[in-house]
């Protein structure tokens, strides 16, 4: 099979006709709109419309028309100016529909372009998988073998493409056309069309000789740039680039280039960034890679309070790291503090890591940091971090679903704004509760469970507490909420910690009658120390 003609059609006001009410037609009169076509979709006034089709129709976007096909509806329907064909044809109704044939057979006949789904030999055009940023428009297609691979393409490709190359496309084209409308396009060489090949003369130093090598200099340069340029390096092109590789052709002052390279290239690498980084629940090997590269390639570093050590020991020895300063009656400070910095060094055109425990968006302030930064004209950007919600019953040999036993989860403060205790939830004798930073009030939110004003929890419950989850030094104790409070007061607190209660603390762990039971340390990653699978020895 010979390689197909692709093209762009400018379909402005062009009458599409669309065969069908299903849920493919109304994706086809969605196209053609999007494309300034008007759709008109035939189908009998007792079919069964797709809703955004029928939407469609309602705000009079597309016109349906109320009854079977025609075969004088394709030299009838379309634009006056063409005599009324019809200026292409979607068929919805199925390949194997007889009408899907005998209108294919009509527009062969008169020359217009069909398109039968699934239907690559009853159609004279297919539809490409595209994707469109201002005036740059990619489309691929597979030739009828296959939609969703195009699309799985398509977007391979559009990944691979750095942001904003649309804007530079209209901004590049707004260059072109202004130095050829200054100078008079009659008088310049033509610019080859873009399936051509290359002059010989394309790569030739042009000197400054007299105002015709002058014109050409500008044109050449744009063609070369274009040519040659990264594709990043021609999207952060400004508007005030335009302004000054037009104002410098004006001029006609220099024979050097109006843009510098090496400046568009400070802007792609040094432009501000800020990072909400989750670190997991301590153990540097549960870090996201993620986070871990933003660690290393951090101009400054904004730590939580109770970050471990092995995590900030990741830390290269030049990157300054400031440790949050939070204690009770002074966590709002302290978080401004934090803000204040991170909003200082971004304004310097700083890579700044806001390093927090477990996720950013699990009781981190990870949605307020990010509306500050923006209201401040940052965009940030958020890693997900190990949630210690999860992964702490986890480690505690805590199944948090388990079948018959627990069929949902639920994640919970015990401290809300301002230290004021958050209302505690009913009791689901099928659920498996985690607090967070609740162990401060432990017995507080104890009683508020067990004396719940609808639906009490009954002392006997199991529960436990999980401290410094993933550290080496990590504790888990087993109880109940009858005893919890008690055991914590003999042995200590021990924080970072939380608090799992359920029916799944009980799971895998019985306590065998005591009241509460005590276990020490934890080795779950000692098979894989020392396997540098992400190379992450410390940076000096």
């Amino acid at each position: 099979m010979p390689a197909l003609l692709l093209t762009s059609v400018d379909c402005t006001s062009h009458i599409h006709l669309v065969v069908g009410s299903n849920p493919l037609a109304a994706a086809r009169c969605t196209r053609s709109l999007e494309v300034g076509a008007k759709p008109k979709v035939i189908a009998p006034a007792d079919a069964e419309v797709h809703s955004g089709l029928e939407k469609r129709i309602e705000d009079g976007e597309a016109e349906w028309i109320r009854r079977d096909f025609r075969d004088g509806d394709l030299q009838e329907l379309g634009r006056e100016e063409v005599d009324g064909v019809v200026d292409a044809v979607f068929v919805t109704v199925g390949a194997r529909n007889p009408l899907s044939v005998h209108i294919s057979t009509l527009c062969r006949r008169l020359r217009i372009p069909v398109n039968v789904t699934d239907a690559p030999n009853l159609s004279s055009f297919s539809l490409l998988s595209t994707h469109v940023d201002g005036p740059l428009q990619i489309g691929v297609t597979t030739s009828g073998r296959g939609c969703k691979l195009a699309s799985r393409i398509r977007r391979e490709i559009v990944s691979s493409l750095p942001t904003n190359l649309g804007a530079a496309c209209e901004r590049l084209g707004t260059i072109r056309r202004r130095i050829w409308e200054e100078d008079h396009v009659s008088e310049l060489d033509p610019e080859e069309e873009e399936d051509m090949g290359q002059k010989a003369s394309f790569n030739t130093l042009i000197t400054p000789e007299d105002r015709d090598a002058a014109r050409n200099r500008r044109i050449r340069w744009l063609s070369q740039i274009c040519e040659y340029w990264p594709l990043r390096r021609l999207s952060s092109i400004t508007d005030a680039d335009v302004s000054t590789i037009l104002l410098s052709y004006t001029t006609n002052n220099s024979a050097s280039p109006p843009l510098d390279a090496a400046t568009l290239d400070t802007r792609i690498t040094q432009k501000p960034l800020i990072y909400l980084a989750g670190s997991g629940p301590g153990h540097p090997d549960l870090l996201t890679t993620a986070t871990h590269k933003a660690i290393l390639t951090a101009d400054l570093i904004l730590a939580d309070k109770l970050i471990p050590s092995p995590i900030l020991s990741l830390i290269p020895r030049r990157t300054p790291v400031h440790i949050a300063r939070k204690f009770p009656g002074n966590a709002d400070k302290a978080q401004e503090e934090l803000l204040e910095l991170g909003l200082t060094a971004l304004r310097a055109g700083k890579t700044v890591v806001r390093l927090k425990q477990g996720d950013p968006y699990i009781y981190g302030r990870g949605g307020e940091e990010v509306l500050f930064f923006r209201e401040k004209g940052f965009s940030a950007v958020a890693l997900p971090g190990v949630t210690s919600a999860l992964c702490g019953p986890l480690f505690a040999g805590i199944p948090t679903t388990q079948r018959a036993v627990a069929d949902s989860i639920l994640i919970c403060t015990g401290t809300g704004r301002r230290g004021i205790a958050p209302p505690p939830p009913p009791h689901n004798p099928t659920q498996t509760v985690v607090f967070l930073m609740a162990l401060h009030r432990l017995a507080s939110l104890v009683s508020s469970l067990t004396k719940h004003d609808i639906s009490p929890w009954p002392g006997n419950t199991p529960c436990a507490v999980v401290e410094r989850a993933s550290c080496k030094d990590q504790r888990v104790v087993r109880s109940s909420l009858e005893f919890v409070c008690a055991a914590v007061e003999e042995v200590g607190s021990r924080p970072p910690g939380l608090l799992v209660v359920g029916g799944a603390c009980e799971v895998l762990w019985q306590r065998g009658g005591l009241r509460w039971v005590v276990d020490e340390g934890w080795k779950g990653l000692e098979g894989l120390e020392g396997v540098g699978v992400l190379g992450r020895d410390k940076e000096e």
